[in-house]
Protein backbone atom coordinates (compact mmCIF):
# COMPACT_ATOMS: atom_id res chain seq x y z
CA UNK A 1 0.00 0.00 0.00
CA UNK A 2 0.71 3.57 -0.47
CA UNK A 3 1.52 3.62 3.56
CA UNK A 4 4.50 1.12 3.18
CA UNK A 5 6.01 3.84 0.40
CA UNK A 6 5.54 6.89 2.45
CA UNK A 7 7.07 5.30 5.49
CA UNK A 8 10.03 4.00 3.90
CA UNK A 9 10.46 7.34 1.97
CA UNK A 10 10.88 8.73 5.58
CA UNK A 11 12.76 6.23 7.00
CA UNK A 12 15.58 6.92 3.76
CA UNK A 13 15.49 10.70 4.45
CA UNK A 14 15.67 10.21 8.32
CA UNK A 15 17.88 7.42 9.25
CA UNK A 16 21.07 8.74 7.22
CA UNK A 17 20.52 6.41 3.70
CA UNK A 18 19.76 9.76 1.52
CA UNK A 19 23.07 11.01 2.00
CA UNK A 20 24.74 7.89 1.54
CA UNK A 21 23.17 8.21 -2.26
CA UNK A 22 20.03 5.63 -1.43
CA UNK A 23 17.83 7.89 -3.81
CA UNK A 24 14.75 5.45 -5.53
CA UNK A 25 11.80 3.87 -3.84
CA UNK A 26 10.75 1.76 -5.72
CA UNK A 27 7.16 -0.07 -6.32
CA UNK A 28 7.48 -3.62 -7.77
CA UNK A 29 4.99 -5.51 -9.32
CA UNK A 30 1.25 -6.09 -7.91
CA UNK A 31 0.30 -2.03 -7.46
CA UNK A 32 -1.77 -1.54 -10.66
CA UNK A 33 -5.47 -2.12 -10.70
CA UNK A 34 -6.52 -5.07 -12.07
CA UNK A 35 -8.29 -3.39 -15.45
CA UNK A 36 -7.06 -0.15 -17.23
CA UNK A 37 -9.48 2.82 -17.09
CA UNK A 38 -11.74 4.02 -20.12
CA UNK A 39 -9.09 5.63 -21.59
CA UNK A 40 -6.99 2.79 -21.45
CA UNK A 41 -4.46 4.06 -19.12
CA UNK A 42 -2.87 2.46 -16.21
CA UNK A 43 -4.37 3.08 -12.98
CA UNK A 44 -3.27 2.53 -9.48
CA UNK A 45 -5.35 0.18 -7.16
CA UNK A 46 -7.66 2.58 -5.45
CA UNK A 47 -7.97 0.52 -2.37
CA UNK A 48 -4.03 0.67 -1.68
CA UNK A 49 -3.00 3.65 -3.60
CA UNK A 50 -6.13 5.80 -2.63
CA UNK A 51 -4.06 8.99 -2.94
CA UNK A 52 -2.50 7.93 -6.58
CA UNK A 53 0.70 7.61 -7.77
CA UNK A 54 1.23 11.15 -8.79
CA UNK A 55 0.73 11.75 -4.77
CA UNK A 56 3.59 9.36 -3.98
CA UNK A 57 5.94 10.72 -6.09
CA UNK A 58 5.05 14.29 -4.93
CA UNK A 59 5.86 13.25 -1.46
CA UNK A 60 9.20 11.18 -2.61
CA UNK A 61 10.21 14.14 -4.34
CA UNK A 62 9.28 16.49 -1.12
CA UNK A 63 11.87 14.26 0.90
CA UNK A 64 14.90 15.20 -1.29
CA UNK A 65 13.88 11.25 -3.32
CA UNK A 66 12.77 9.83 -6.42
CA UNK A 67 10.38 7.28 -7.46
CA UNK A 68 10.56 3.92 -9.27
CA UNK A 69 7.69 2.09 -11.06
CA UNK A 70 6.75 -1.38 -12.34
CA UNK A 71 5.93 -2.36 -15.57
CA UNK A 72 5.75 -5.69 -17.99
CA UNK A 73 6.35 -5.94 -21.58
CA UNK A 74 3.75 -8.31 -21.84
CA UNK A 75 -0.24 -9.60 -22.18
CA UNK A 76 0.35 -9.19 -18.01
CA UNK A 77 3.25 -8.81 -15.54
CA UNK A 78 4.29 -11.60 -13.48
CA UNK A 79 1.89 -10.92 -10.89
CA UNK A 80 -1.36 -11.19 -13.18
CA UNK A 81 -1.73 -7.28 -13.65
CA UNK A 82 -2.46 -5.30 -16.93
CA UNK A 83 0.89 -5.72 -18.77
CA UNK A 84 2.45 -3.22 -21.36
CA UNK A 85 1.50 -4.45 -24.99
CA UNK A 86 3.23 -2.84 -27.90
CA UNK A 87 0.73 -0.64 -28.84
CA UNK A 88 0.73 0.56 -25.01
CA UNK A 89 3.73 1.49 -24.71
CA UNK A 90 3.66 5.59 -25.41
CA UNK A 91 0.75 5.36 -23.66
CA UNK A 92 2.13 4.48 -20.07
CA UNK A 93 5.76 5.97 -20.84
CA UNK A 94 3.94 9.03 -21.02
CA UNK A 95 1.84 8.10 -17.51
CA UNK A 96 4.93 7.27 -15.73
CA UNK A 97 5.75 10.86 -16.71
CA UNK A 98 3.13 12.84 -16.03
CA UNK A 99 3.16 11.34 -12.57
CA UNK A 100 6.88 12.35 -11.84
CA UNK A 101 8.02 8.71 -12.31
CA UNK A 102 12.26 8.41 -12.29
CA UNK A 103 12.96 4.68 -12.98
CA UNK A 104 10.75 2.60 -14.78
CA UNK A 105 11.63 -1.27 -14.63
CA UNK A 106 10.03 -3.19 -17.38
CA UNK A 107 9.68 -6.75 -16.83
CA UNK A 108 8.93 -9.47 -19.41
CA UNK A 109 6.37 -11.67 -18.29
CA UNK A 110 4.01 -12.89 -21.23
CA UNK A 111 5.69 -11.76 -23.87
CA UNK A 112 7.18 -13.79 -27.03
CA UNK A 113 11.04 -13.07 -28.27
CA UNK A 114 9.64 -11.01 -31.13
CA UNK A 115 7.45 -8.72 -29.06
CA UNK A 116 10.58 -7.77 -26.63
CA UNK A 117 12.90 -7.39 -29.55
CA UNK A 118 10.70 -4.82 -30.16
CA UNK A 119 8.68 -3.30 -27.14
CA UNK A 120 12.16 -2.97 -25.43
CA UNK A 121 13.79 -0.38 -27.69
CA UNK A 122 10.77 1.05 -28.50
CA UNK A 123 10.21 2.07 -24.25
CA UNK A 124 13.17 3.53 -24.75
CA UNK A 125 13.03 5.67 -27.40
CA UNK A 126 9.11 6.52 -25.52
CA UNK A 127 10.87 7.72 -22.15
CA UNK A 128 13.59 9.56 -23.88
CA UNK A 129 10.34 11.72 -26.02
CA UNK A 130 8.70 12.66 -22.60
CA UNK A 131 11.16 15.00 -21.91
CA UNK A 132 11.63 13.37 -18.37
CA UNK A 133 14.50 12.07 -17.42
CA UNK A 134 13.96 8.41 -16.26
CA UNK A 135 16.24 5.71 -15.68
CA UNK A 136 15.36 2.61 -17.39
CA UNK A 137 15.90 -0.98 -16.15
CA UNK A 138 15.28 -3.50 -18.76
CA UNK A 139 15.01 -7.41 -18.06
CA UNK A 140 15.25 -8.06 -21.80
CA UNK A 141 18.77 -10.31 -21.39
CA UNK A 142 17.77 -12.14 -18.59
CA UNK A 143 14.73 -13.85 -20.73
CA UNK A 144 17.39 -14.34 -23.80
CA UNK A 145 19.65 -16.15 -21.59
CA UNK A 146 21.70 -13.66 -20.40
CA UNK A 147 24.53 -13.49 -23.15
CA UNK A 148 25.44 -13.49 -26.36
CA UNK A 149 24.48 -14.17 -29.61
CA UNK A 150 20.76 -13.79 -28.09
CA UNK A 151 21.66 -10.97 -26.00
CA UNK A 152 23.65 -7.98 -27.62
CA UNK A 153 25.05 -5.81 -24.83
CA UNK A 154 26.38 -3.11 -26.71
CA UNK A 155 23.05 -1.89 -28.45
CA UNK A 156 21.55 -2.61 -25.15
CA UNK A 157 23.96 0.11 -23.72
CA UNK A 158 22.69 2.54 -25.67
CA UNK A 159 18.61 1.60 -24.45
CA UNK A 160 18.74 0.75 -21.12
CA UNK A 161 20.82 2.13 -17.90
CA UNK A 162 20.44 -1.25 -16.31
CA UNK A 163 19.22 -4.73 -16.88
CA UNK A 164 18.28 -8.20 -15.48
CA UNK A 165 21.00 -10.55 -16.87
CA UNK A 166 19.58 -14.09 -15.32
CA UNK A 167 17.20 -15.73 -12.38
CA UNK A 168 15.76 -13.62 -9.60
CA UNK A 169 17.10 -13.35 -6.53
CA UNK A 170 15.38 -15.35 -3.79
CA UNK A 171 15.94 -14.97 0.25
CA UNK A 172 18.43 -17.53 0.22
CA UNK A 173 22.65 -18.05 0.55
CA UNK A 174 21.73 -20.34 -2.21
CA UNK A 175 20.73 -18.00 -4.58
CA UNK A 176 23.29 -15.67 -3.86
CA UNK A 177 26.12 -18.08 -4.69
CA UNK A 178 23.88 -19.01 -8.10
CA UNK A 179 23.97 -15.67 -9.06
CA UNK A 180 27.86 -14.89 -8.03
CA UNK A 181 28.37 -18.49 -10.27
CA UNK A 182 26.72 -17.27 -13.24
CA UNK A 183 28.02 -13.76 -12.86
CA UNK A 184 31.89 -15.58 -12.37
CA UNK A 185 31.23 -18.22 -14.93
CA UNK A 186 30.78 -15.28 -17.43
CA UNK A 187 32.04 -12.16 -16.65
CA UNK A 188 34.56 -12.27 -19.71
CA UNK A 189 31.41 -10.72 -21.15
CA UNK A 190 29.45 -8.97 -18.54
CA UNK A 191 32.70 -6.97 -17.28
CA UNK A 192 33.10 -5.47 -21.08
CA UNK A 193 29.01 -4.48 -20.70
CA UNK A 194 29.05 -2.53 -17.77
CA UNK A 195 29.91 1.11 -17.05
CA UNK A 196 29.09 4.08 -16.17
CA UNK A 197 25.10 4.43 -17.77
CA UNK A 198 24.56 1.04 -18.42
CA UNK A 199 25.19 -1.63 -15.40
CA UNK A 200 24.80 -5.33 -15.44
CA UNK A 201 22.26 -5.61 -12.67
CA UNK A 202 22.81 -8.93 -10.32
CA UNK A 203 19.21 -8.04 -8.69
CA UNK A 204 18.72 -6.98 -4.99
CA UNK A 205 20.28 -6.75 -1.61
CA UNK A 206 18.65 -9.27 0.78
CA UNK A 207 20.83 -7.94 3.88
CA UNK A 208 18.09 -7.08 6.40
CA UNK A 209 15.74 -9.96 5.87
CA UNK A 210 16.02 -13.80 6.99
CA UNK A 211 17.99 -16.24 4.62
CA UNK A 212 21.83 -14.70 5.29
CA UNK A 213 23.19 -15.23 8.28
CA UNK A 214 25.20 -11.74 9.24
CA UNK A 215 28.70 -13.32 7.88
CA UNK A 216 26.83 -13.81 4.48
CA UNK A 217 24.98 -10.51 4.63
CA UNK A 218 28.97 -8.91 4.62
CA UNK A 219 29.36 -11.16 1.71
CA UNK A 220 26.82 -10.12 -0.47
CA UNK A 221 27.61 -6.62 0.15
CA UNK A 222 31.35 -6.81 -0.76
CA UNK A 223 30.23 -9.07 -3.96
CA UNK A 224 27.86 -7.22 -5.08
CA UNK A 225 30.14 -3.90 -4.52
CA UNK A 226 32.80 -5.86 -6.48
CA UNK A 227 31.00 -6.38 -9.56
CA UNK A 228 29.92 -2.78 -9.65
CA UNK A 229 25.90 -4.05 -9.06
CA UNK A 230 23.36 -1.36 -8.45
CA UNK A 231 22.15 -1.06 -5.03
CA UNK A 232 18.62 -1.68 -4.67
CA UNK A 233 17.46 -2.99 -0.94
CA UNK A 234 15.04 -5.40 -0.76
CA UNK A 235 14.07 -5.00 3.16
CA UNK A 236 12.01 -3.44 5.45
CA UNK A 237 13.98 -0.09 6.36
CA UNK A 238 11.12 0.55 9.78
CA UNK A 239 12.19 -2.67 11.08
CA UNK A 240 15.72 -3.38 10.09
CA UNK A 241 18.57 -4.57 12.44
CA UNK A 242 21.47 -2.42 13.88
CA UNK A 243 24.06 -4.94 12.03
CA UNK A 244 22.26 -5.27 8.78
CA UNK A 245 21.70 -1.43 8.44
CA UNK A 246 25.74 -1.10 9.32
CA UNK A 247 26.84 -3.22 6.85
CA UNK A 248 24.47 -1.41 4.06
CA UNK A 249 25.48 2.14 5.06
CA UNK A 250 29.40 1.34 5.34
CA UNK A 251 30.43 4.37 3.51
CA UNK A 252 34.11 2.90 1.82
CA UNK A 253 31.62 0.23 0.55
CA UNK A 254 29.26 2.38 -0.79
CA UNK A 255 32.12 4.71 -2.44
CA UNK A 256 33.59 1.52 -3.80
CA UNK A 257 30.71 0.79 -5.71
CA UNK A 258 29.87 4.19 -6.83
CA UNK A 259 33.62 4.43 -8.20
CA UNK A 260 33.13 6.96 -11.33
CA UNK A 261 34.91 4.57 -13.62
CA UNK A 262 32.64 1.97 -13.40
CA UNK A 263 34.81 -0.98 -14.02
CA UNK A 264 32.85 -4.28 -13.04
CA UNK A 265 35.04 -6.27 -11.37
CA UNK A 266 36.45 -9.90 -11.44
CA UNK A 267 36.63 -13.35 -9.98
CA UNK A 268 41.24 -13.71 -10.33
CA UNK A 269 41.69 -16.53 -8.33
CA UNK A 270 39.18 -19.96 -7.45
CA UNK A 271 41.30 -21.96 -4.77
CA UNK A 272 40.47 -25.79 -4.37
CA UNK A 273 40.19 -25.16 -0.53
CA UNK A 274 36.96 -23.09 -1.12
CA UNK A 275 38.74 -19.41 -0.88
CA UNK A 276 38.12 -16.92 -4.14
CA UNK A 277 39.38 -13.46 -4.75
CA UNK A 278 37.80 -10.76 -6.76
CA UNK A 279 39.91 -7.54 -8.15
CA UNK A 280 37.95 -4.20 -9.10
CA UNK A 281 39.78 -1.49 -10.17
CA UNK A 282 39.16 1.85 -9.39
CA UNK A 283 39.58 5.57 -10.00
CA UNK A 284 43.29 6.76 -9.37
CA UNK A 285 44.98 3.38 -9.35
CA UNK A 286 43.33 2.22 -6.55
CA UNK A 287 41.77 -1.24 -6.20
CA UNK A 288 39.06 -3.44 -4.00
CA UNK A 289 39.86 -6.83 -3.61
CA UNK A 290 37.67 -9.30 -2.00
CA UNK A 291 38.84 -12.55 -0.76
CA UNK A 292 35.63 -14.71 -0.28
CA UNK A 293 35.56 -18.46 1.74
CA UNK A 294 32.74 -20.91 0.69
CA UNK A 295 33.82 -22.91 3.52
CA UNK A 296 31.40 -24.14 6.10
CA UNK A 297 33.57 -25.33 8.90
CA UNK A 298 35.96 -22.74 10.68
CA UNK A 299 38.08 -19.62 9.66
CA UNK A 300 40.56 -20.27 7.11
CA UNK A 301 44.14 -18.48 6.98
CA UNK A 302 44.36 -17.64 3.45
CA UNK A 303 48.33 -16.56 2.69
CA UNK A 304 49.37 -14.87 -0.44
CA UNK A 305 50.75 -11.70 -1.79
CA UNK A 306 50.07 -8.83 -4.22
CA UNK A 307 52.63 -10.14 -6.60
CA UNK A 308 50.82 -13.77 -6.67
CA UNK A 309 47.25 -11.66 -7.57
CA UNK A 310 49.18 -9.35 -10.27
CA UNK A 311 49.24 -6.43 -8.86
CA UNK A 312 52.70 -4.73 -10.68
CA UNK A 313 56.22 -4.85 -9.09
CA UNK A 314 57.70 -2.31 -6.69
CA UNK A 315 54.24 -0.79 -6.12
CA UNK A 316 53.60 0.41 -2.21
CA UNK A 317 50.07 0.63 -0.66
CA UNK A 318 47.95 1.83 1.83
CA UNK A 319 45.22 -1.24 2.90
CA UNK A 320 42.31 -0.42 4.41
CA UNK A 321 40.23 -3.13 5.98
CA UNK A 322 36.40 -2.07 4.52
CA UNK A 323 34.45 -3.65 7.15
CA UNK A 324 37.08 -3.00 10.62
CA UNK A 325 38.56 -0.09 9.11
CA UNK A 326 41.91 -1.11 9.82
CA UNK A 327 44.61 0.24 7.82
CA UNK A 328 47.70 -0.89 6.98
CA UNK A 329 50.24 1.44 5.48
CA UNK A 330 53.22 0.37 3.04
CA UNK A 331 52.28 -3.34 1.90
CA UNK A 332 54.84 -3.95 -0.76
CA UNK A 333 53.82 -5.83 -3.70
CA UNK A 334 56.34 -8.93 -3.11
CA UNK A 335 54.99 -9.03 0.91
CA UNK A 336 53.23 -11.92 2.11
CA UNK A 337 50.53 -11.28 3.96
CA UNK A 338 47.70 -13.67 5.33
CA UNK A 339 43.41 -12.78 6.17
CA UNK A 340 41.38 -14.61 8.41
CA UNK A 341 38.55 -15.43 6.31
CA UNK A 342 35.23 -17.00 8.39
CA UNK A 343 32.79 -19.43 7.17
CA UNK A 344 30.71 -17.86 3.82
CA UNK A 345 32.34 -14.89 5.11
CA UNK A 346 34.51 -12.29 3.19
CA UNK A 347 37.39 -9.89 4.35
CA UNK A 348 37.28 -6.88 1.65
CA UNK A 349 40.21 -4.31 1.43
CA UNK A 350 40.64 -1.17 -0.22
CA UNK A 351 44.40 -0.32 -1.70
CA UNK A 352 45.57 2.86 -2.44
CA UNK A 353 49.50 3.36 -4.19
CA UNK A 354 51.66 5.32 -2.45
CA UNK A 355 53.91 7.82 -3.73
CA UNK A 356 57.78 6.31 -2.14
CA UNK A 357 60.71 8.25 -1.94
CA UNK A 358 63.45 6.63 -4.47
CA UNK A 359 65.39 4.76 -0.72
CA UNK A 360 62.19 2.87 -0.46
CA UNK A 361 63.35 1.16 -3.88
CA UNK A 362 66.14 -0.72 -2.32
CA UNK A 363 66.86 -4.31 -3.17
CA UNK A 364 66.70 -6.72 0.29
CA UNK A 365 70.16 -7.17 1.34
CA UNK A 366 70.74 -11.36 2.08
CA UNK A 367 68.52 -13.11 4.94
CA UNK A 368 66.20 -10.21 4.97
CA UNK A 369 63.09 -12.53 4.61
CA UNK A 370 59.16 -11.67 3.94
CA UNK A 371 57.25 -11.25 7.56
CA UNK A 372 53.24 -12.33 6.74
CA UNK A 373 51.23 -9.18 8.18
CA UNK A 374 48.35 -11.12 9.60
CA UNK A 375 44.66 -9.12 9.94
Amino acid sequence: SERLFLETADRLAEDGWRELGYQYVNIDDCWAAKQRDAHGQLVPDPKRFPSGIKALADYVHSRGLKLGIYADLGTFTCGGYPGTTLDRVEQDAQTFAQWGVDMLKLDGCYSSEQEQAKGYPKMSKALNATGRPIVYSCSWPAYQSGLPPKVNYTMLAELCNLWRNYNDIEDSWDSVLSIVDWFSAHQDVLQLAAGPGHWNDPDMLIIGNFGLSYEQSRSQMALWTVMAAPLLMSTDLRTISPRAKEILQNRLMIQINQDPLGIQGRRIVKEKFHIEVFLRPLSQAASALVFFSRRTDMPFRYTTSLAKLRFPGDAVYEVQDVYSGRIISGLKTGDNFTVVINPSGVVMWHLSPLAQPWRSLRQRGPGEGVRPVVL
